[in-house]
């Protein structure tokens, strides 16, 4: 395994965790939301609070998804 490759699944490991904790802040914050839209008077900006982190879930979850599919293309060119 090369330095490109090690510091690319250190890069992984990273948006991967990462991921994984946006989706705790994205529940939680659904949670959150719910309840506050079910009180008496609701805040209805409060509806827009879980928009954040999907936004950054959106992005993460982008990356690990083309992310096998640049490995293998980057591959295929080293090859030939």
């Amino acid at each position: 395994m090369n330095i490109s490759t090690r510091a690319s699944v250190n890069w992984t490991k990273w948006f991967r965790q990462v991921h994984r904790w946006l989706a705790v802040v994205f529940t939680v914050s659904i949670v959150v939301t719910t309840v506050a839209l079910l009180q008496d008077e609701p805040l209805v900006w409060v509806s827009y609070v879980p928009l954040l982190p999907l936004a950054f879930l959106l992005f993460t979850g982008l990356y690990m998804f083309a992310q096998p599919y640049v490995i293998r293309r980057r591959a295929g060119r080293r090859a030939a």
